[in-house]
This record gives structure tokens, C-alpha cells and sequence, in this order.
């Protein structure tokens, strides 16, 4: 038996086995499993913690894969839209996300290994067409959002422009408790490698698009796979769409070879959604020094990660250390919060906890006005200049 044979083999047995497995387990325990908390609520906090999280503005999250009604309060996971309005954020970014490699791990994973998302499509009875097409799974998950900003009563509202976002500030000065939906591509493997998907995405709803997630893609190598190569030719061909376009590029899973060669071409800020520093959590996906720098001359924005990958700690204290470091090499105004809540991580709170989030960044000397900026202001400048 050849090699190419043996490897294909395993993987059709490590799939079959992941099914098997799935089936065994309803998707709700998968999450329970995978979506925990370091600390339950209810939070004790300060008054004026509570006061400086208002209109929080987080980065990512990925609760579209898991199936649950978000317009409900839900005891698994991290985040939903009542726990949202309980903290008075005033936007969420969700991330779809359509590939993600059996026994992902944050320091090498093949392209070619066993897909679970393929398995989470098919044990959650997903449409049959998201069970091959990791396109079809984007565009599900972004059907999936817009029924439920239909359903909302005004409670979640769809963000796709910077008249849109206006809107929505508007009507919270008014004392609505709406949030803010903004639609992000986590990893260009649902182009499928063809980038007349950049438009069939843009029409669904998505601002946000990352050239790769835990795996390698034909837009460019991962902090996470095998080459750490850059852009491809096609990856600059994606990235010249994307600015044509308005579309924000994300940084937060690629190589650092990526990431050099997208900030030598980018004429418009990116962000780095959901991400650490390596001063503080010496980890593959996190920034260095020199790359914050380099981040900081493009206009970016960079937020940071609740989850030990990004900061090696599982508390509010490991977070704000982190931005502490961040803040001393790009300054204040280029930070912002990126919890990657429900992204098959342990975060130490879910979001009704940011007002410990608070307490330990004041704590960490940031002034209010500084932890207001991190929390809200700085994500909203930012996408009232770059969205279209």
C-alpha cells in the first residue's frame, strides 16, 4: 500500500470514527464540552465597571456553528443576544466559520486532515449541499444570522455599512438596547479558490474576511500549518478585491510571512481579530513586537483574545497584562477586544463578565477613558472609517 493510499485510509477512518462520535453526543453537549467558562455569572462588579463596558465592541465570536437560537438566553456557551444587551455591548462581530482540521492544535495542522465541521454540518442537520461545500456552509451560517435579525423585534440588526453602524449608535443614544451584527469570514477556504465567491459572500452580508484559519489555503500560508508561506498570487489578487470592495482583511490566524506580505500591499487598515502578544504568551498565533509595530504604521486594529492560547492565563488579569504590553508598543488607540467567545475555547467569563474584564485593566494603571476606548471606541472609529 503506497503511502498517499495509507494517509487517505487513516483519514477516512479518523472521519468515520469523528461521525460515529457525533452521533453519539448531540451537538449541544459537543458545545457544552467545548464552549466552557472559567467562572459562572452571575459576576459581582463594580458599578462603574459595569458603566466604562457599555457599548462594548468585540471582534469575533463563533456561535453560528453551534446551532442555538441566539434571540435565547442559553446556559451553554458564551455569549448570546440577551447576555449581550445584560452587558450593554453595542456590537458583535460573528465569525462564520467552514473548515477546521480533526486534532487542531496551535502549532501545525494539515489541510488535508478529517474536517470536523463537516461532521458538525451533517450531525446538526445542516442543508445536504453544507455537507461537501465549505461555501454553502458560509452562506448558511449567514442565512442563519439574517433569520435571526428578522426574528429579533430590533433586538440584533444587521451592520454592513458605515450608514448602517450610524443607525445603530443613533438609535442606542436614544436608549435602545439593539446589538450591532457584523458578518466575518473566518479562513478563505470557503472561496473554494475562486474569487468570484468574494461577491456571492460580499451580497450575503459579509465585512470581514480572513485569508486562513487553522490550515493553509490556496489565499496564503497559516500561523497554524505546514508552510508558514505567504501570499500566493492568487492571495494578492483576494487582498486587491477585498480593498476594492471595502471588505476588512484579518490577520488574526496568519503566518507571520502572511502577515508581512499583506502589510507591504495593503493600502487600508486591517484588524487582528482575536489574537495575543508573544511578550506575555510566547504562542505560534500571537504577535510579536516588531509585527505590532508594523500593525500600528498600517492603521490597525488589534484586538485581543480572552483564551489561554492568546494570553496563557485563564483570568481578566492575564487579558489586561496583554493589552498592557500591546498598549506600550502601538498605544491605546490601536486596541480593541477580540474574545473569540464560543470558538471551542475556555474563556474565564462569559460576556456579562467584561466588567471584570474592567476592574483588572484598571487595575493594570488604564485610565477610564483608556479602558473606554479599548472596550468601545476605538472598534467603532475604526469601522465608520473602513466599512463601506
Amino acid at each position: 500500500m503506497s503511502a498517499a493510499v495509507r494517509k487517505l485510509a487513516f483519514a477516512l477512518a479518523a472521519l468515520a470514527l469523528l461521525l460515529l462520535l457525533a452521533f453519539a453526543f448531540s451537538p449541544a453537549l459537543v458545545e457544552g464540552a467545548l464552549n466552557r467558562v472559567g467562572q459562572h455569572p452571575p459576576y459581582a462588579a463594580q458599578p462603574w465597571a459595569r458603566e466604562l463596558m457599555r457599548d462594548a465592541v468585540d471582534l469575533h465570536a463563533d456561535p453560528l456553528l453551534w446551532g442555538r437560537d441566539l434571540l435565547q438566553r442559553s446556559t451553554r456557551g458564551q455569549v448570546d443576544v440577551p447576555r449581550l444587551q445584560e452587558a450593554g455591548a453595542a456590537l458583535q462581530v460573528f465569525g462564520a466559520v467552514t473548515q477546521s482540521p480533526l486534532g487542531m492544535n496551535v502549532a501545525r495542522n494539515e489541510a488535508a486532515a478529517p474536517d470536523v465541521i463537516t461532521a458538525l454540518a451533517f450531525i446538526s442537520r445542516w442543508p445536504r449541499p453544507t455537507w461537501s461545500s465549505r461555501r454553502a456552509r458560509a452562506l448558511f451560517e449567514a442565512l442563519r444570522l439574517r433569520e435571526m435579525e428578522q426574528r429579533s423585534g430590533g433586538a440584533l440588526v444587521p451592520v454592513r455599512s458605515r450608514a448602517e453602524l450610524q443607525a445603530l449608535l443613533a438609535q442606542r443614544a436614544r436608549g435602545s438596547q439593539a446589538v450591532g451584527a457584523l458578518l466575518a469570514l473566518e479562513g478563505s477556504q470557503a472561496l473554494e479558490g475562486d474569487l468570484a465567491s468574494v461577491d456571492l459572500l460580499y451580497d450575503a452580508g459579509f465585512r470581514m474576511m480572513a485569508p486562513t484559519h487553522f490550515t493553509d489555503t490556496e489565499i496564503s500560508g497559516s500561523a497554524h500549518g505546514v508552510s508558514h508561506g505567504g501570499l500566493s498570487a492568487l492571495g494578492r489578487d483576494w487582498l486587491r478585491q477585498l480593498e476594492e470592495r471595502k471588505i476588512i482583511v484579518d490577520l488574526a490566524h496568519a503566518s507571520p510571512q502572511t502577515v508581512d506580505d499583506v502589510l507591504a500591499s495593503a493600502t487600508r487598515p486591517v484588524v487582528v481579530s482575536h489574537t495575543g502578544v508573544k511578550a506575555t504568551c510566547d504562542s505560534p498565533r500571537n504577535l510579536a513586537d516588531a509585527q505590532l509595530a508594523a500593525l500600528k504604521k498600517n492603521g490597525a486594529l488589534i484586538g485581543i483574545g480572552y483564551f489561554r492560547w492568546a494570553v496563557c492565563g485563564d483570568d481578566a488579569f492575564a487579558i489586561a497584562r496583554a493589552l498592557r504590553h500591546a498598549a506600550g508598543v502601538v498605544g491605546v488607540d490601536h486596541l480593541a477586544l477580540g474574545s473569540d467567545f464560543d470558538g471551542a475555547v475556555k474563556t474565564p467569563f462569559d460576556v456579562t463578565g467584561l466588567p471584570l474584564l474592567a476592574e483588572a485593566l484598571r487595575a493594570e494603571r488604564f485610565t477610564d477613558a483608556e479602558i473606554r476606548a479599548i472596550a468601545s471606541q476605538n472598534a467603532l472609529r475604526f469601522l465608520l472609517l473602513q466599512l463601506p
